[in-house]
């Protein structure tokens, strides 16, 4: 009868630690984000089929249904470019208008992309505020089949790219945008874009470059989407 006592407060401290136990779960799993799909609209593709003749160092393979690419993002996660300012280190596009590259409108037609210089070029989009960015989805020219030389893009905390630089996409495979060689693949460009999945990214100005491509020296946009969340 003596030991009554000792299982009583045994008996407590177990379920006491049990409860602490689920406690510290439901911690977990209500303090994560909820991951979910992230709901990608994609323009209607313009042309069929990969063209066997463009070819490049570190191109990578086509996509197609049994490979596609699926992002997922926290549960309410935004395109927090759309209608966002954008700059130019060429001010004064060939065709189209800066404001068009966040516009929402990604259709391949005319009038619908920007032209730019020849050469390295670059276009900035000021997000107005710092976000933790999840996604990045990115049309340059989507009409036919080419690939863009150098697409590199990067994040930065302040508008002259000094504080906070982190890379977040390059596939210059040998420097000559001057941005450090790139481990990522060269890609054909369809109506799917260029999809990036991010983790830990947090920034305020993100930067695209791009030096011509297969078919002219001149860089083209047609739309660019960030997917995001305010930072805390």
């Amino acid at each position: 009868m003596q030991l009554n006592p000792l299982i009583e407060v045994l008996g407590f401290m177990r379920n006491a630690v049990l409860a602490l136990c689920v406690l510290c779960a439901s911690t977990l799993v209500f303090g994560e984000d909820k991951m979910v799909q992230l709901e990608l609209v994609l323009p209607k593709p313009v042309f069929l089929g990969t063209p066997k003749d463009l070819k490049t160092a570190n191109l990578e393979k086509p996509r197609d249904q049994r490979n596609k690419i699926f992002l997922t993002v926290p549960e309410g996660t935004k395109n927090v470019a759309l209608n966002k300012p954008v700059t130019s280190s060429d001010p004064q596009p060939f065709i189209g208008t800066l404001p068009q590259i966040t516009d929402g409108i990604k259709d391949a037609a005319d009038g619908n992309y920007v032209e730019l210089w020849k050469g390295l070029q670059w276009i900035q989009i000021d997000l107005e505020a710092k976000f933790k960015i999840h996604a990045i989805a990115l049309w340059h020219y989507h009409s036919e089949a080419r690939i863009y030389h150098d697409v590199v893009v990067q994040t930065a905390d302040d508008a002259d790219f000094i504080t906070g630089v982190k890379t977040l996409f390059n596939n210059d495979h040998d420097n000559s945008a001057g941005l450090g060689i790139g481990k990522d693949g060269a890609y054909i460009e369809t109506f799917e874009g260029k999809q990036i999945e991010l983790k830990d990214i947090t920034g305020r100005y993100v930067r695209f470059y791009t030096k011509g491509s297969t078919s002219s020296d001149l860089n083209h946009y047609t739309e660019i989407e960030i997917y995001g969340e305010p930072a805390k």
